[in-house]
């Protein structure tokens, strides 16, 4: 029924101009309906219908549920539509969860033996909490849906995670819940996930889909969590929801640091590092997905094996703590990452930059600098500095400067419009410092002009097939400037000079392997 809704949903939104449109924050480059929520509704209708049958002796409950989400849903609609400011959102988010306590007697009522032997019962604080965690859960899901298939794929792990907890303990209302839910889920990724016959979305889930996603959780991890029918600890709902709580509580405090809103978008998110690092948007949702299902599946393992609460909470902060200090800190993280891409072989993604040819380590330093201060302030960039290997043995070492290019302003920049920003960029060099600068491009068949991978006729210029050799391309220095760090000061080593002796020290104390120059 979600695939059959969402298909006619596509159709009607393209009709009437319901859609997100290219610009600002967002990342397509086509007119995307955002009806991927009505799936999502479809299927939780047929649930309430099969409860209040089921279970008709909880209408109250039910009626809440239906209550609640409906409203969110529409909120969310109204947010796709007309943007809405953030305080109007967060009180209707409160009116939701305070329906959820009240009409559905859904309340956190503790947080279980975060301590040995004793439980910590919230007492007064029961109904606040819960409100200000379901407002928690709501915006986490809604702020990690960047991408293609992400937040629909971690949103189908955790209910199948949650799906086994309620089967197990024998709760079939929360089981029909969380198992319809993830059918419904599914006819929404059979839209959203990019795979070899879909190579964008045609559908979004909105803000009207993950807000009524997150109220949802929120509502299942709740009750599977408290008296009376407990089927799991509280700390273990926290680990089925781990990477979009993660990911948020991070991001908005790097936000509050800086002194910014932490509702204003940026592309710090964990999703935004994998892709700066060149993985794919298919192989960053696999990856994502995959770390997800550990995390829950680590969870439910503590769960039936008995660990203590308070084990499982300090397992979890530490995991938090990681995670924090690498998304806090993403260029160290992406050069790993990027080190790791190449590795495992992976497609890498299209890249956006410059390349600068062969100087002295003088004359690279100095285009370093160069670079740096023509980018802007809207702009993140990581500079590699790679020596190239001579066939001549008198010739001095000589380097190669690549300049990668990350839009970061508030209104994030499309792929279209980095192109040309970095055409922008070229012009400035050459009519201002005189240095002539080449963009990246995919090398293929169709671009590529060595000798040896097409016949050509007498007098084509072409390149020599082996002027790039495997081994090459040695990286000496690589360095990224964070332009939302406080006072954009550089990673550290930029402001050392890498002359030639140093260079050479620096290529064996910290060198990294690449097969090709390029990459």
């Amino acid at each position: 029924m979600s695939t059959i809704v969402i298909r006619f949903a596509i159709s009607v939104a393209l009709t009437y101009g319901i859609a997100d449109h290219p610009g600002g924050h967002k990342q397509h480059d086509t007119i995307t309906p955002f009806v991927g929520g009505v799936g999502i509704l479809i299927a939780l209708s047929i649930a309430l219908i099969m409860l209040f049958n089921t279970h008709p002796e909880e209408p109250l409950k039910w009626l809440g549920l239906g209550l609640g989400s409906i409203v969110i849903f529409a909120t969310g609609f109204a947010d796709d539509l007309w943007q809405l400011n953030y305080k109007v959102r967060l009180i209707i988010q409160a009116a939701v969860a305070l329906v959820m306590v009240l009409a559905g007697g859904v309340v956190l009522t503790n947080l279980g033996s975060l301590l040995p032997g004793l439980t910590l019962e919230l007492g007064l604080l029961a109904i606040p909490f819960t409100i200000f965690a379901t407002i928690g859960g709501i915006n986490a899901l809604n702020m990690i849906d960047g991408m293609d298939g992400l937040a629909g794929s971690l949103s189908l792990v955790s209910l199948l995670l949650i799906s086994a907890v309620a089967f197990i303990a024998g709760d079939s209302s929360n089981l029909t819940l969380a198992a319809a839910l993830a059918s419904g889920t599914t006819g929404f990724l059979y839209f959203n996930l990019r795979h070899a016959s879909q190579r964008r979305a045609r559908v979004f889930l909105g803000d009207n889909g993950s807000m009524l996603l997150g109220f949802l959780f929120a509502w299942l991890l709740v009750d599977l969590s408290q008296e009376p029918n407990q089927a799991m600890t509280p700390v273990t709902a926290i680990w089925l929801f781990s990477i979009p709580l993660m990911d948020t509580i991070s991001v908005m405090l790097r936000r509050v640091v800086l002194r910014k809103s932490p509702f204003i978008p940026d592309h710090n998110h964990l999703h935004h590092i994998l892709l700066h690092a060149g993985f794919r948007i298919e192989d960053t949702v696999i990856a994502i997905a995959s770390l997800h299902l550990l995390f829950g599946i680590t969870g439910l393992a503590g769960l039936y094996l008995g660990a203590p609460e308070f084990v499982m909470l300090l397992g979890f902060l530490l995991v938090y703590a990681g995670y924090f200090y690498v998304t806090q800190r993403p260029w160290y993280f992406i050069m790993a990452l990027r080190h790791l891409h190449t590795i495992l072989g992976l497609t890498p993604a299209e890249k956006h930059g410059l390349f600068l040819g062969s100087y002295t380590a003088q004359e690279a330093e100095s285009l370093v600098r160069l670079v740096s201060k023509e980018l802007g302030p809207s702009v993140d960039s990581w500079v590699q500095v790679l020596e190239k290997h001579s066939s001549h043995r008198d010739a001095g070492k000589r380097y190669a400067v690549a300049v990668n290019i990350r839009m970061v302003s508030n209104d994030c920049a499309t792929d279209e419009e980095i192109k040309q920003y970095v055409a922008l960029l070229q012009q400035r060099m050459m009519e201002r410092r005189g240095i002539q600068v080449r963009q990246f491009f995919e090398r293929n068949s169709r671009n590529d002009r060595r000798a040896d991978n097409r016949g050509s006729p007498i007098g084509t210029e072409l390149r020599i097939s082996e002027r790039r050799n495997p081994d090459t391309g040695l990286l000496i220095l690589e360095v990224m400037f964070d332009k939302l760090t406080p006072e954009h000061h550089p990673a550290p080593g930029i402001e050392k000079s890498f002359s030639e002796s140093q260079a050479q020290s620096r290529t064996q104390s910290t060198l990294q392997e690449t097969h090709q120059a390029d990459k």
